[in-house]
């Protein structure tokens, strides 16, 4: 596939990328500096500003899909939104957060007590960028949460999916950025949750 990953230098960006360059996909790094993305075959490097709908839609155009890695308090969901849909692309993909997962039915983390105050901000963005996506019915989005412990780690291979409900064992609620890539390119390559959302923990 023809695959334009939008924060290719970030944590969770440079795994996808680097998952997506395993499994032999063509693609377009899109970055504030692409001097942080290293050359290899089968990737473009473009500079790219999320905040400029219509540039950003002309550098999306062609591809097969487009995957959204970027912080979503840095960034304005109805401009990534409007230049997907400028792009003619139906498949889109969301890095998302764990804040808007449910610890009991009704109850989100960013809700319970023991969540973090610093990361409220960024969570309760995360959270109002599902719901809009919810409401759309021109593309083939999917938002995919990870566990709350999301941080670098091993690419082993094994992990849960789940719907809207957090998943955790024993030792917490945890994926490595390297096990997420896996899971978003395998719902890349094999969709399973068009038009919703899913998580993948341990």
């Amino acid at each position: 596939m023809k695959v334009a990953l939008i924060g290719a230098s970030g944590q969770a960006g440079s795994r996808i990328l680097d998952e997506l360059v395993r499994r032999g996909h063509s693609v377009t790094a899109i970055t504030r500096n692409p001097s942080k993305i290293v050359e290899r075959d089968g990737l473009t490097s473009l500079a790219g500003d999320v905040a400029d709908a219509q540039a950003l839609g002309r550098i999306l155009t062609g591809h097969d899909a487009v995957v959204s890695s970027v912080h979503f308090s840095a960034s304005d969901p109805d401009k990534l939104i409007e230049a997907v849909r400028a792009s003619g692309v139906k498949r889109y993909i969301v890095v998302g957060g764990a804040g808007s997962l449910e610890v009991a039915p009704g109850v989100r983390l960013i809700d319970s007590p023991q969540f973090p105050a610093e990361y409220k901000a960024e969570a309760s963005a995360g959270a109002a960028f599902l719901d809009q996506l919810r409401t759309i019915d021109d593309l083939d989005w999917t938002f995919l949460s990870p566990s709350a412990v999301f941080t670098a780690g091993e690419r082993t291979g094994t992990f849960r999916l789940g719907g809207d409900a957090l998943l955790a064992n024993d030792q917490g609620s945890s994926i490595s950025f390297e096990d997420y890539a896996i899971a978003l390119v395998d719902e890349l390559e094999t969709p399973r949750h068009v038009r919703g959302r899913f998580t993948v923990g341990y």
